[in-house]
């Protein structure tokens, strides 16, 4: 099962590299990671998506809490939460495509960010299947580049990750 863990963590040299080799030397995937820091420069806040069983995701956890590094994290699958993805996309825009692909772009509320005589390279936010769902659309002769940020998970309601 998929599982989006939410890691608040030291912002030092190193803290990335211990977290992902936690889960290399266990043989773990990471799916997807993403990282920057908090309104304090001192945290980081690590969004972090992986697969797994109930029991390999609580060991994981388990490890991840014993790293020094960590503040603390949230297993966000668990509850309620808002997802979203933010995606770059180049795709081919040429005579009578050119306005199927802007009309596209709106229908999905994109943002053309960039225009040449051959391509339009356009900026997606939202949940991750309907960015898959954009591409979809498109077809594979029209996606000439993608880029993606990974998953951003924030849990809903009362529910926080903090200090």
């Amino acid at each position: 099962m998929r599982h989006i863990i939410s890691i608040l963590m030291e912002n030092e040299s190193g803290a990335l590299s211990r977290v992902s080799g936690l889960f290399s030397a266990r043989g773990y995937n990471i799916e997807a990671l993403t990282v920057a820091p908090t309104e304090d420069p001192s945290v980081s806040r690590m969004t972090l998506v992986t697969n797994g069983t109930e029991q390999i995701i609580e060991q994981i956890t388990k490890q991840l809490n014993k790293l020094i590094d960590v503040i603390k994290l949230l297993d966000l699958t668990q509850d309620s939460h808002i997802e979203r993805e933010h995606m770059l996309i180049k795709v081919r825009a040429t005579g009578s495509a050119r306005e199927e692909v802007k009309r596209m772009a709106d229908i999905f509320r994109g943002t053309v960010v960039d225009v040449t005589d051959a391509s339009y390279i356009i900026e997606l936010t939202g949940a991750p299947d309907k960015l898959d769902a954009f591409i979809d659309t498109l077809g594979p002769k029209l996606v000439l580049e993608t880029v993606r940020s990974g998953p951003l998970a924030i849990a809903r309601g009362g529910r926080r990750l903090a200090i």
